[in-house]
């Protein structure tokens, strides 16, 4: 898939630069294809593009919620007949396993747009208000405007459509930015858009790096931004938007903990523990990571993820049969890679993996890693590995272990694995973080979604992941 026009304002135009974006396979190494590498002139018409189809007498936020939500539908019917595309095209670009692919990549953003699309009636329903001793203030919610969406590259079209569906609902357009370690599933993503027949200029698509997601964050034509990333790339994104008072969006990292209590049962829920803490390679923000075992059943549960990440089947990420995929690219193997040095050097013991698969020489491929008696204040407990990489920490009681869960600077996800769910909830409540699962994990999508502390600002999915592309005023009548 070799592409050499970007999609902006509705047309596949020739780009202003003359430099590429190539994309290669995480299993093997090889070319997949590559796309225009967007300069600021190409961000410039594009954010043109959405204030016109903002501003314009017939723009999109002037059209019938119900007729957004036709199109909106339209859409959602487009990505499904790319589904099977988009799938296989992800897993090959960042080594995500087909069969996860297939639940997330190739389904999620159509289910969004379509719950979205059932919440745009509502969404600017007007409301009467009386609080004063005379009169009344009629509250109203307007879009906010254009918004810069920078993307992801670990879930690129579901983290993406968490942030345009809630956006085409409440009469935004949009400017996104994939990253560049994922690239070709835009290309499917504007084909369906042109299919759909949105409007031209609702959603225009300039890939680029670091310095194109700069220069678009802070564009004068630019009303919201909505980031996933890094933690340290979310606090430059903040800093540029706290200075053109521009409303943000961050969705960052985490290092989300899994509270095992002494009357869990992992045995009965092998897939609801890989799912919490292995999906994607462990190329996920809220992965259950670093794992809270009681010490009376320590033993126990070293060995039950020991097991588990043992027998994780590691192979191509288009294979079906595969559970663990190569990481994105050969600077993230070296990063993990990295991770797993400091932690043998901080004095963790490796149960399992911390090396490179036998028989996968081509590819990015790390063996699934448990780290055991790991120091709760050391590298690997308390930085975000972005891998398949786990540590296993004892605690003494209850307290201790929400003291352990909560010692860290992020706040997204976490779990707690019990068979008294009463428990596990009043555990999870003492949980300082955004989301808690209890016996599994998974973002539901009419749920606000979001971290605390580290972890990011404003909230994805559920309705108010709405309102985060929405303004209010309020209009007094004495």
């Amino acid at each position: 898939m070799d592409v050499n026009s970007l999609f902006i304002g509705g047309q596949w135009t020739a780009p202003s630069g003359s430099d590429t974006i190539t994309c290669t396979s995480a299993s093997t190494g090889a070319h997949l294809g590559s796309v225009p590498a967007g300069v600021e002139a190409d961000v410039d018409r594009a954010v043109q593009a959405a204030r016109t189809a903002f501003d314009g007498p017939d723009g999109w936020p002037t059209w019938e919620p119900e007729r957004r939500a036709a199109a909106m539908m339209r859409l959602a019917e487009e990505l499904d007949a790319r589904s099977e595309a988009t799938a296989s095209t992800v897993s090959a670009q960042n080594g995500m396993p087909i069969s996860t692919a297939e639940a997330f990549e190739g389904t999620v953003p159509a289910v969004l747009l379509r719950y979205y699309a059932s919440l745009a009636a509502d969404a600017f329903r007007e409301e009467r208000r009386t609080g004063l001793p005379r009169g009344s203030t009629l509250v109203r919610r307007e879009p906010v405007g254009v918004v810069a969406a920078v993307m992801a590259w670990n879930f690129p079209q579901t983290i993406g459509f968490f942030k345009i569906a809630p956006a085409l609902a409440a009469g935004c357009t949009l400017v996104l930015k994939p990253a560049p370690e994922t690239v070709l599933d835009s290309v499917l993503l504007a084909e369906a858009v042109e299919a759909a027949g949105l409007p031209d200029g609702v959603i225009n698509i300039v890939p680029g790096g670091r310095e194109t997601g700069a220069y678009l964050v802070s564009h004068p034509g630019v009303n919201k931004v909505s980031f996933t990333g890094s933690t340290a790339a979310g606090r430059q994104v903040a800093a540029a938007c706290a200075l053109l008072m521009r409303p943000v969006t961050l969705e960052l990292g985490g290092k989300s903990a899994a509270v095992v209590l002494e009357d869990a049962d992992l045995a009965s829920r092998p897939d609801e523990v890989f799912m919490a803490s292995l999906l994607n390679n462990g190329q996920t923000c809220y992965a259950s990571t670093r794992i809270l075992a009681p010490r009376s059943r320590y033993g126990e549960v070293v060995e039950f993820y020991t097991e588990l990440a043992r027998g994780a089947v590691v192979g191509d990420a288009l294979d079906r049969a595969t559970q663990i995929g190569p990481l994105v690219s050969a600077r993230q193997r070296e990063r993990v890679e990295g991770y797993i040095g400091k932690g043998l050097v901080e004095g963790a013991r490796l149960t399992t993996g911390g090396v490179r698969p036998a028989g996968l020489e081509r590819g990015w491929f790390v063996e699934p890693t448990v780290f055991v008696d790991v120091d709760p204040s050391s590298t690997i407990a308390q930085e975000e590995i972005f891998g398949p990489v786990l540590s296993i920490t004892p605690y003494d009681g209850e307290d201790e272990a929400v003291r352990l869960a909560n010692a860290t600077a992020y706040g997204l996800a976490g779990t707690v694995w019990t068979t008294d769910l009463d428990r596990g909830a009043r555990v999870a409540r003492r949980m300082r973080t955004g989301t808690v699962g209890l016996n599994g994990y998974l973002p539901d999508i009419t749920s606000p979604y979001g971290g605390w502390k580290a972890s990011g600002l404003g909230r994805e999915l559920g309705p108010e992941g709405l309102q985060g592309y929405q303004q209010f005023q309020s209009i007094y009548h004495p």
